[in-house]
């Protein structure tokens, strides 16, 4: 059945000019992400499975939802009606990919949007060869517009969406791509544009006949009664996948699977309650067998373990943890734990109740979303709470030290995730579970800062509940909150979570306590963001007040909050203010630390920018040189402390009129940094500008070019798209040859 669905969106907002076309370095074609294997023996499906060729030829866009089903719809076993949508779509872009039909495939795990954007960030490092942006959603913005441009041949299919608002901003299309939508909830697609629903049911009676015999072809007196099986379970892909899996895996022909079914679907079917999908039974069916191929109870552990997390793709190191093999022994891991482990995922994977892939760079283990549910409904408490404990900390230890392994480290995440839906509280027993704070953090490692700040926001409210707003736990948790809401640009949010911070540190520690202190700094700081200076001033001039005549001057955190608040005069316009505490500020650390400390260095280049702002340039450019001869002495000539001292001071020069200097200074720093840092550094690339466009101003036009064109080429290979440097030589070069 097809429907169109002809609602219009707002679809993907139109890019910032902040972002910057991907820069595309591949050869192709090429195929990203990691697509699910094929089903053994999987079939086309001719007569029941969608026309996704004709649908994609009628429009871009074709979404694959599962038929409505009559019979216990809305019931907590509904979503064991599965159809094979996931499986279609993996045989329609695996055939498009064979026959040639593509220069890219894109696979997406659409199931949250954080791996919606891993997945986008993923893909335009492969395409680009280049290293993650400060923000993942600039990236994907970059990935996307390139989409949008591009004439070569893409699919992409985004797998087992939940609702629409989570690809709201990251809508894939362009005039030669064409998606697939996979998804549970019909309702998913609302409010997409265009967008061909076909609805997926239930295999044909022939088709459900040639998957059996495929699937029992090694024995064929276990066919017998086929056709009866077939009608008991409704042809059921699911239910058939788990019935022949079974029968195959054992000595059981269909007569005697029939049996079996029929005695366990009495249990669950009871009077007016309405019948269940055959699936429902089924799977019980196949745990009962997984216990016999399997030591123990080490196969219903791993079943439960697996269950809690997500299956779309399960790191298979998570198995292999200390913690995973000793919940699955019972306890205590022994010697022969690790073959426990195997021989339990070989036994469901023999009963049909997960895979594992192997092809995959990175071995995942995947089990169906219904399945999952349905085993959560169905486990006690107490095992819950076990298999619960025991999977927060394989997915700790699981956890990669390199970040260079993001495919992984979005799998934990996404685990963490349902760890934690599919657990309730248990999480939260012992404080916030460490492994919270590990995946939260992984958001703020990769720069998905606004997806790091629903992360946190969500952690936050659910510590203020359950811990309360005073805890530990939770004024660490609000504190991220703010650190992320910062760096996504929700200045407003990230003042309200550290007013709450230094008002409840001010309450229960004191206000001379050091967290305290450390709180108003870092509120004054945001304040100052916001460009709120008044109130900033205020703050951090009333807790210098609170601290100075206990501490004294010399106290390294009332000389931290003193820096603090001159740099917010200085950022206030009030320069005077300013150079006035720097000057005290910088006399003390003389005093204190000594003349060349490290702190007393940058505290002099603190003064020489209020100095340079102020423009009393005659006295920068003394500061400024006093600093790089102690920075020399104590760091070297090309430690990046003292490079950025000279680059500062090329600027005094400039401002101050010095173009000789200036130009020599500038090579100077190029130089320092391309030897020190290498060429492709930040700022190295950023002293390349800076000498370019001196060159420019100088009327050395083919010096700048040169410079600029060579600086270009470095940027887009080292630098995530749209970045400020990149943009900063690409505004010089059209300012000297033109757009």
């Amino acid at each position: 059945m097809v429907q169109i669905n002809e609602t219009t969106s707002e679809g993907s907002p139109e890019p910032s000019p902040a972002t910057g076309l991907l820069h595309v370095s591949a050869s192709w074609p090429v195929r990203l992400g990691k697509i699910p294997p094929l089903a053994d023996r999987f079939t086309g499906r001719p007569e029941s499975g969608a026309d996704l060729n004709l649908g994609l030829q009628r429009g871009p866009v074709v979404a694959l939802t599962p038929r409505s089903s009559r019979v216990g719809a809305g019931s907590s076993h509904d979503l064991l009606r599965c159809t094979g949508k996931t499986q279609l779509a993996v045989y329609h872009a695996e055939s498009m990919w064979q026959s040639r039909a593509l220069d890219l495939l894109v696979w997406i795990d659409a199931s949250s949007r954080a791996s919606i954007l891993a997945g986008y960030v993923d893909a335009a490092g492969e395409l680009a060869a280049t290293r993650p942006p400060a923000a993942a959603e600039d990236t994907a913005t970059s990935f996307l517009r390139w989409l949008g441009s591009t004439d070569l041949r893409w699919l992409m299919v985004l797998d087992d969406v939940p609702d629409a608002e989570i690809l709201q901003g990251l809508w894939p299309r362009g005039p030669a791509g064409r998606v697939i939508i996979t998804t549970a909830n019909s309702q998913a697609v609302d409010g997409l544009r265009d967008v061909q629903v076909l609805e997926v049911g239930a295999f044909s009676p022939r088709e459900a006949m040639t998957y059996l015999v495929s699937r029992l072809s090694k024995d064929p007196d276990q066919r017998r009664g086929a056709i009866d099986l077939i009608q008991d379970v409704g042809c059921q892909p699911l239910a058939l996948a788990q019935a022949t899996a079974v029968i195959g895996s054992s000595w059981l022909n269909c007569v005697d699977y029939r049996e079996q079914f029929y005695r366990r679907m009495t249990v669950f079917n009871s009077p007016g309650g309405g019948a269940v999908p055959a699936a429902a039974v089924t799977w019980t069916l196949s745990v009962d067998h997984a216990g016999q191929l399997a030591p123990g109870d080490s196969a219903q552990a791993c079943l439960a373990l697996a269950a809690l997390l997500d299956g779309h793709g399960i790191p298979a190191s998570v198995f292999d943890t200390e913690a995973a093999r000793a919940y699955m022994a019972g306890g205590s891991p022994t010697e022969r734990a690790s073959e426990t482990v195997r021989a339990a995922l070989t036994a469901l994977e023999q009963a049909g109740l997960l895979t594992t892939d192997q092809l995959a760079s990175e071995p995942v283990v995947r089990m169906h979303p219904a399945l999952q549910r349905a085993v959560q409904l169905a486990m006690l408490p107490a095992l819950l709470e076990e298999a619960g404990r025991a999977g927060a900390a394989a997915l700790l230890e699981a956890w990669p030290a390199a970040s260079d392994r993001a495919g992984t480290t979005q799998e934990l995440r996404a685990s963490v995730t349902c760890l934690l839906r599919s657990t309730g509280g248990l999480l939260w027993s012992d404080g916030c579970h460490p492994v919270l704070l590990r995946a939260g953090q992984s958001l703020d490692d990769v720069g998905m800062p606004a997806t790091a700040a629903a992360f946190w926001r969500e952690l936050s409210a659910a510590s203020d509940r359950t811990l309360g707003t005073g805890h530990p736990d939770s004024l660490q948790l609000a504190e991220r909150l703010a650190a992320a809401c910062s760096a996504a640009g929700l200045l407003a949010e990230a003042i309200a979570s550290r007013q709450r911070i230094a008002d409840e540190r001010s309450r229960t520690l004191g206000p001379q306590h050091s967290l305290t202190l450390a709180a108003q700094s870092s509120l004054g700081r945001s304040l100052v963001s916001a460009r709120e200076f008044s109130t900033a001033i205020a703050v951090l001039a009333a807790a210098l007040a609170e601290n100075e005549p206990q501490r004294g001057q010399s106290d390294p955190e009332v000389l931290g909050i003193r820096d603090e608040l001159a740099a917010a005069y200085l950022a206030a316009g009030r320069t005077a203010d300013a150079t006035r505490m720097l000057k005290a500020t910088l006399a003390e650390r003389e005093r204190s630390r000594g003349p060349a400390s490290r702190e007393t260095i940058a505290a002099r280049q603190r003064l020489a920018e209020a100095a340079l702002s102020a423009g009393q340039l005659k006295d920068a450019v003394s500061l400024y040189r006093r600093a790089i001869t102690d920075s020399e002495r104590v760091n070297g000539p090309d430690h990046r402390t003292t490079l950025r001292a000279k680059a500062a001071l090329a600027g005094a020069y400039q401002q101050a009129g010095k173009i000789g200097n200036a130009v020599s200074m500038y090579e100077v720093t190029r130089d320092g940094c391309a030897r020190a840092l290498g060429a492709d550094d930040p700022d190295t690339l950023a002293s390349c500008v800076s000498l370019a466009k001196m060159y420019f101003a100088l009327g050395h036009l083919a010096n700048a070019t040169t410079l600029l064109r060579e600086t270009l080429a470095r940027c887009e290979r080292a630098l995530p798209p749209g970045d400020p440097i990149t943009r900063s030589v690409e505004e010089s070069l059209a300012a000297i040859v033109g757009p």
